[in-house]
């Protein structure tokens, strides 16, 4: 049963970040030569990170952990988008946007979690 709640989670989890990002790039597309910067993928991470941050912050039991933190979240939020999109304007010569990629996705993701966390605490 644990294993069919991870497969159900890790798929709700994926629809939801093709729609988040896909809605981002949509809300985007007449300003994307304006906006050279992965806006989706940063939304995506932020949001599941809050989301990782209440869990944590309501005090979620082990296997709620991982089911909807691990398998829900983790399949939401993506690491390797956000390292490729992050090496692509570092190989293409923009260092600068790399840089800034790397430097809000760490930050405004630790403080994130940490409202993500707070919020948890409070309810």
């Amino acid at each position: 049963m644990t294993v069919l709640l991870v497969i159900v989670g890790g798929g709700v989890g994926a629809i939801a970040r093709f729609l988040v990002d896909g809605t981002v790039g949509a809300l985007l597309a007449r300003h994307r030569e304006d906006i050279n910067y992965p806006l989706g993928t940063l939304i995506v991470n932020l949001s599941g990170a809050v989301l990782l941050g209440l869990l944590f912050g309501l005090g979620s039991s082990h296997r709620v952990m991982l089911l909807l933190g691990t398998a829900t979240l983790g399949s939401y939020t993506t690491f390797s988008t956000w390292m490729l999109e992050t090496h692509r304007p570092a190989q293409d010569g923009d260092a600068r946007l790399a840089w800034l990629n790397i430097v809000l996705s760490v930050i405004l993701g630790v403080a994130a979690v940490a409202l993500g966390r707070a919020i948890g605490r409070a309810l």
